[in-house]
């Protein structure tokens, strides 16, 4: 599908040519660039609380502290990742796993309800060219002036604007690319580093990286990542159907388009409401011509509805010659209700049931997970051996885990031989091992047993870890073997 042209542009005729390289230059045709038109409406306000919401949420949350700490950090380094005072270890990847799985089956949930709603309004892509536009509209203005810009030779107030813009654009790509590092590595020390300059060098890579990529993405790809980068546009035919709310030009109501007098009886002229302002196209960040029907272009931004509603107002025709419903409402003329009462469908119904099974199990597993995490490690270099006063003694590293945001006093004991003696502990507070808050402590213990207290071979035993927190905390039991050589 081609790109929209300024509105003086008119098609070229085809000609007859014989030369193999016009037929080599046309599989080859530039990208032309898309100016979208500023446009107001229920859904561009729809759009600008959005931009608003998830960009106070990117920029916001790495500045809130939670128990002293940042309330949002990834930390790579340490192995954890701090969520409002959950703490998330390796030994935790089956919550990410389950919250993958949970964001995809949304993806294919809200598509079959109502198209793309997240590339029109969510995706990461989607807002920042938002943003981009909006700061190129105030600096260069509307539509045609930036056509007029663009097409201008090179002087000083093209100079001066172009370069306020590129650097309104770079104060923003940066500020992004500082923020989102500032989720792996605390913020507040990042800006410190970024002041003084001792910023590390994967730091300052990755900042670079992701500036980069959102100048790139935002000012200059745009439209170019949803069509041809983004897989979703793909794959998105698959979970759409006819009873998908969908962005959709009325063709019974529209066709045949033609332009008319505002006084005009279009019906008798034997015109639909579609006055052909192509306002639609003016209007679409991707550049389609939603009145071809839907195309894997088009995000469900809902640009064109508002541009098209207005006109209609104009024109004072009815409002959603363009509007949210579904094939099969169009080609049934059902009515709005009727076509919601089609949601109900099984597709729909084994999503959300799925869904609820899914965030219920993850909300369940996540509030009964055990603040206290315990591995019990083997000394491989010295499995049995013999000490003195007749002792049989098997070394084991226990590796403590505290998920909570509080230091853990943790008692270690043995079970499951007779005259079983932990040996290792510290003394000095009487056996008692403290793992300090949200983090890892690797303990040392040996296990002594008297050598006629059990037979030889390999016997089961298990370490008990209790917590002595004040309010019960956490027991752990951990299988593990004792072994009396022969």
């Amino acid at each position: 599908m081609s790109t929209p042209a300024p509105p003086d542009w008119q098609p070229m005729q085809p000609q007859q040519s014989t030369q193999p390289e016009s037929v080599e230059a046309a599989l080859y045709e530039v990208r032309r660039k898309i100016y979208p038109r500023a446009v107001s409406g229920l859904f561009a306000r729809w759009r600008v609380w959005t931009v608003l919401l998830t960009q106070l949420l990117f920029y916001g949350l790495p500045w809130m502290l939670w128990n002293g700490r940042q309330a949002v950090l990834f930390d790579l380094a340490g192995r954890k990742f701090h969520i409002f005072g959950l703490v998330m270890w390796p030994q935790d990847i089956i919550f990410l796993t389950v919250l993958l799985v949970i964001s995809a089956l949304s993806l294919f949930l809200f598509t079959a309800l109502a198209g793309r709603l997240f590339c029109g309004y969510a995706c990461p892509q989607t807002v920042y060219t938002e943003i981009f536009m909006w700061i190129e509209r105030k600096i260069e203005g509307d539509r045609f002036a930036r056509i007029r810009l663009d097409s201008d030779p090179w002087s000083l107030r093209k100079l001066r604007l172009k370069t306020a813009k590129h650097l309104a654009w770079g104060a923003i790509a940066l500020w992004t690319g500082f923020t989102f590092v500032g989720y792996f590595t605390p913020i507040r020390e990042l800006g410190q580093a970024v002041a003084t300059f001792s910023l590390g060098p994967w730091e300052t890579f990755w900042l670079l990286f992701y500036s980069v990529a959102t100048w790139g993405n935002a000012g200059f790809l745009r439209e170019q990542v949803c069509k041809y980068m983004c897989p979703y546009a793909r794959f998105q035919s698959v979970m759409v159907d006819h009873d998908t709310l969908v962005v959709t030009y009325d063709p019974v109501r529209g066709d045949p388009r033609g332009k008319r007098s505002k006084r005009e009886d279009h019906r008798a002229a034997g015109l639909g409401d579609c006055v052909d302002c192509s306002i639609c196209v003016q209007v679409c960040p991707t550049g389609i011509d939603i009145r071809d029907g839907l195309q894997y272009e088009c995000i469900g931004c809902g640009a064109c509805i508002d541009a098209c509603d207005q006109v209609m107002d104009k024109m004072m025709y009815p409002r959603g010659l363009i509007r949210y419903t579904s094939e099969r409402a169009i080609e049934e003329r059902l009515t709005p209700a009727e076509a919601r009462r089609h949601i109900k469908r099984p597709r729909i119904l084994i999503y959300s049931v799925l869904w609820i099974v899914l965030v219920g199990a993850f909300f369940t597993a996540l509030a009964m997970r055990s603040p206290l995490k315990v591995d019990v490690i083997r000394d491989r270099g010295a499995l049995a051996r013999e000490v003195e006063g007749g002792m049989i003694e098997n070394v084991y590293r226990l590796q403590l885990i505290n998920t909570t945001e509080s230091p853990m006093p943790l008692r270690i004991t043995a079970e499951g031989l007779p005259a079983l003696q932990v040996r290792g502990l510290p003394t000095e507070t009487e056996g008692v091992v403290v793992v300090a808050a949200a983090s890892n402590l690797l303990v040392p213990v040996r296990l002594r047993l008297p050598m006629d207290a059990a037979e030889p071979g390999t016997h089961a035993i298990r370490f008990r870890i209790a917590s002595l927190q004040p309010d019960g905390g956490a027991e752990i039991n951990e299988a593990s073997s004792f072994i009396v050589p022969r």
